[in-house]
């Protein structure tokens, strides 16, 4: 959703809240709504969030903290996330990352994550490039599917 007014989005925010009331821990899953709605969770949802489910802020932010699957800030348009595990190792899944890396420097639209094991590994080097997975990774393919 681009372009909503903070206003809006804390009255979806809230009817979120509301839709995972009866559950048992209803923060978490609220939380995963929010970033599937919206790609983040913003302090106004942390606000917004505490008030529907009577927490303080801080008990809320401390979960979104806490927990690597919720971002704070809208999200890079593409995700290349590389596996740094022994079998892509192997293959020159180190010299891929380096590569990877130097040339997304500086690039403010992509954020370059490691995982441990896609399952993939007899393709290897492999990793995901928003969000499919690849295999058998090279660095001029990683930029191709970038542009």
């Amino acid at each position: 959703m681009d372009h909503i007014s903070a206003a809006d989005r804390a009255v979806r925010v809230r009817a979120i809240a509301d839709a995972h009331r009866e559950e048992r821990g209803p923060l978490l899953p609220a939380l995963h709504a929010v970033v599937a709605e919206f790609g983040y969770v913003d302090r106004g949802d942390v606000e917004t969030l505490a008030d529907a489910f009577n927490l303080s802020v801080a008990e809320v932010h401390g979960v979104v903290s806490f927990y690597h699957d919720f971002r704070t800030s809208p999200p890079p348009a593409h995700t290349v996330a590389l596996c740094r595990a022994e079998a892509c190792q192997a293959v020159g899944g180190e010299a891929l990352h380096a590569a990877v890396s130097e040339r997304i420097a500086g690039r403010g639209d992509v954020a370059l994550v490691d995982v441990y094991c896609l399952g993939n590994c007899a393709l290897g080097p492999s990793g995901t490039l928003d969000g499919r997975l690849r295999g058998r990774l090279t660095a001029d393919a990683v930029m191709e599917r970038l542009r």
